[in-house]
């Protein structure tokens, strides 16, 4: 949920029941206490309540609430605030203008939620707000430096794994005066106004199934929370509102894209798309997409349609939106770019050609010819086939970077809304950034090693396998060498944790007995190493190949998302971190104790709220996607050399990347010089590929891109899949590709590889992630 404390262990019953608001007015709200001050200021203005008649107060909210704001008053609601009014402010409300202030207030704050535009007395919201604004109050009067304390934004629940964040969201208008005090709250200079210098503090990890349900709103343009009750057998319905909801954010995001908006000034129109990685380039005027149902009567005309590949019964290659579907010809098609992307059935793309009408759709029978919302007549020849082109994080968020290298917020994007349950952009996007910068750079001097604020990815971690774990041994060795304010605040293992699927019968990795034993052996490495267990977050993601769904898909792809390990394997692990802990002696500080989190497949680690956001992964994908890909006929003549002209433009955009010796950083925007040179190097085949796979996967900004049938997806948890907004930096752990570290508009995809290299004896890799820089960098260890 959107302001919910964030903590694996459930929240304590309270006699109070009211919630704070969310930072989006689609989000509910669980229940938990406010917490408020245990002591009282001596210099607070005590209020004598009075009894405040709805009558007397009615000129006043109405000239504030519906000629200054458009917002309706219903009866109830001006009772209620009334009531808070007369309680808060007292016989000064009309003298003192302490009622106009608070009506403000109230008014800004029910705006800013997105509330409708009749402020209702029942229900919950408006009893909401007038308690979030009770809390920053004194003297009848709103005082900024109470609107959002310390300890009231962010706590330590100390009896959870994971760190808690307990915010309040209702923010106001950010040209406000000090509407709540937000706008004015600034982090202090001083090292006491942080609570925790550890970067691990600020590090929670994010269950797939625990992540808030939002859908998207193709009419009011926002997100909303599911109302119904998640279930692993959902309606049918579901399952198409799963597609429908991909559909709508590739459209939403497509729309906002300036290749696709209307220019005033009218020139020549292109005839094919023009594609640099995953900008549009647009030389002359934007392109418009046409629904398939409006290909009707229009035959011999060219087109641009955004839909879904698909095979109809009969095996043909269709195309389907929400209008319709059509059979699609690819003889003739290039993709954009030029073997620079995958395309499989089940990923939403981009075609322009030409529509040919027929009397009746290839094939009657099976695939009908329904019309509007069926299979329409004839055939579209296409041309040009992308993918939809990306977006940044930064732009869906509102989030703007000026040249002091500091960050605004805009009123664009969805900076309101609460994707992960850490708190929105617009609410503590600015504060946790300052937070950043005070920790992280407390962390990492110039002449020191990043330490603490890594991540350590390891991949393909066999447990049966007794290289595997002489290995583990030794990276965990080289990091058990450094001092403690250097430990990394964090290792992720990434399974399979078996080299065959287990509980699958007559498996060579055994049964439940032996799997068991397998992570007692791994505890029995990590007795070894207390100073890193005491000190760092060990999160464990589960492959196909783990239980329970191994028992019965024998290592095959398993519906996503994966639920975490059985607690009945990880008993041993556990308990070497209590103990591990329980030596240590920690003092009484805030630094957080050691622990072991088993995740979900995908998992998301965010730190300091909103402000990163890792995606770990774990999928055979790129096998997949080589299996399923449609297959283009070979460039002759001046396809070639188009094709060669435009690899080149690619290429001469990325001579700022970063490299890091086999690892390289490809930046997502190429300007198009129309320079042709044959002389322009070649781009390694390990590199092509990687830059290959994470394209096709940001760009259709979901983890899965595959018919349902091939790679099923729990429908009420399909959201847990989606890359929108694109995280920080995404793990793709993928062990038939080598490892890579790149960045594509501004996302930086990672894939550590199988701990153990393959085809090279004695040689351990991993990946290792800087927080600060927001970059990794593969690491080579030998045993």
């Amino acid at each position: 949920m959107a302001a919910q404390t964030l903590s694996t262990s459930r929240a304590p019953t309270i006699s109070d029941t009211s919630s704070i608001p969310a930072s989006s007015a689609a989000f509910g709200t669980p229940v938990h206490t406010i917490r408020r001050k245990q002591t009282t200021d001596a210099t607070t203005p005590s209020i004598l309540p009075i009894s405040l008649p709805p009558a007397t107060l009615r000129p006043l909210a109405f000239r504030t609430f519906t000629k200054k704001h458009n917002l309706t008053l219903t009866s109830s609601a001006l009772q209620t605030i009334a009531t808070f009014i007369g309680t808060h402010c007292g016989s000064g409300w009309r003298e003192e203008g302490l009622a106009e202030n608070v009506l403000e207030e109230i008014a800004k704050v029910w705006k800013k939620n997105g509330a409708s535009v009749i402020v209702p007395g029942e229900g919950t919201e408006l009893v909401n707000v007038l308690r979030n604004i009770e809390a920053c109050m004194a003297g009848g009067r709103i005082v900024p430096q109470r609107a959002l304390s310390r300890h009231g934004s962010l706590v330590r629940d100390q009896g959870s794994s994971t760190t808690a964040l307990l915010r309040f969201d209702s923010l106001s208008r950010d040209d406000s005066q000090q509407s709540l005090g937000l706008t004015a709250l600034e982090l202090g200079d001083k090292e006491e106004d942080i609570q925790s210098h550890d970067p691990r503090y600020w590090l929670r990890i994010i269950d797939a199934f625990e992540q808030p349900r939002l859908t998207y709103n193709a009419i009011q343009k926002s997100f909303e929370a599911v109302g119904k009750p998640a279930s692993l057998l959902p309606d049918p319905s579901r399952r198409m509102a799963l597609l429908r909801d991909r559909y709508h954010l590739v459209h939403q995001r497509l729309l906002r894209n300036e290749a696709f908006q209307t220019s005033t000034v009218v020139t020549s129109r292109s005839k094919t798309l023009q594609r640099s990685s995953s900008e549009i380039v647009m030389p002359q005027q934007a392109y418009k997409l046409t629904p398939i149902a409006n290909l009707l009567g229009r035959s011999g005309s060219t087109h641009v349609l955004l839909g879904l590949l698909g095979t109809s019964p009969t095996g043909n290659l269709i195309l389907s939106d929400l209008t319709g579907s059509i059979a699609v010809e690819l003889e003739h098609a290039r993709p954009v770019p030029e073997d620079g992307a995958w395309f499989t059935p089940g990923m939403i793309v981009l075609a322009e050609g030409l529509y040919e009408e027929e009397g009746s759709v290839v094939g009657p029978g099976l695939a009908g010819d329904g019309g509007v919302g069926g299979i329409i007549g004839g055939i579209f020849h296409v041309a040009s086939l992308g993918g939809p082109p990306c977006e940044r994080r930064d732009i869906t968020l509102g989030v703007i970077d000026n040249s002091k290298g500091s960050h605004t917020t805009s009123a664009g994007g969805f900076g309101w809304t609460d994707f992960l349950g850490v708190g929105s952009e617009r609410a503590s996007g600015l504060m946790m950034r300052n937070l950043e910068k005070k920790v992280l750079g407390k962390h990492h001097l110039p002449h020191q090693s990043p330490g603490r604020s890594r991540i350590i990815i390891l991949g393909e971690v066999h447990l049966d396998d007794s290289k595997t774990l002489e290995a583990l041994k030794q990276v965990l060795a080289a990091y058990a060498l450094e001092q403690g304010d250097q430990t990394p605040m964090a290792f992720v293992l990434v399974g399979n944790f078996t080299r065959n699927a287990v509980l699958a019968g007559e498996g060579v990795s055994g049964g439940s007995i032996e799997y068991k034993e397998y992570f007692d052996a791994l505890a029995s490495i990590l007795t070894d190493y207390s100073s890193i267990l005491e000190d760092s977050t060990f999160v464990f993601v589960p492959g196909d190949n783990d239980p329970w769904a191994s028992a019965f898909s024998a290592g095959a792809a398993t519906v996503l998302p994966k639920r975490a390990l059985p607690e009945i394997y990880t008993s041993r692990v556990k308990r070497v971190f209590a103990t591990a802990n329980m030596e240590a002696k920690k003092s009484t500080d805030q630094k957080p104790t050691g622990e072991a989190i088993w995740s979900t497949n995908p998992s998301r680690l965010t730190m300091f709220g909103p402000t990163q956001e890792l995606v770990i992964f774990r999928d055979d994908i790129s096998g997949r996607l080589r299996r399923k890909a449609l297959r283009f006929r070979p460039m002759t003549g001046s396809h070639a050399l188009d094709a060669h002209s435009d690899d080149h433009h690619a290429a001469a955009g990325q001579e700022h990347m970063d490299v890091d010796r086999i690892i390289e950083c490809a930046e997502s925007a190429m300007p198009n010089s129309g320079v042709n040179d044959r002389s322009q190097p070649k781009v390694p085949s390990n590199l092509h590929a990687a830059r290959k796979l994470i394209k096709t996967v940001l760009d259709q900004g979901y983890l899965s891109p595959f018919p349902l049938t091939e790679r099923p997806v729990l429908s009420d948890f399909g959201g847990s899949l989606n890359l929108y907004p694109l995280p920080t930096a995404l793990v793709l752990m993928d062990p038939e590709v080598p490892p890579f570290a790149l960045t594509y508009e501004g996302c930086h995809a990672m894939n550590p590889g199988a701990l153990i290299a393959p085809g090279k004896r004695g040689v351990a890799q991993w990946m290792e992630y800087d927080a600060r820089t927001r970059k990794g960098r593969t690491r080579v260890v030998r045993f």
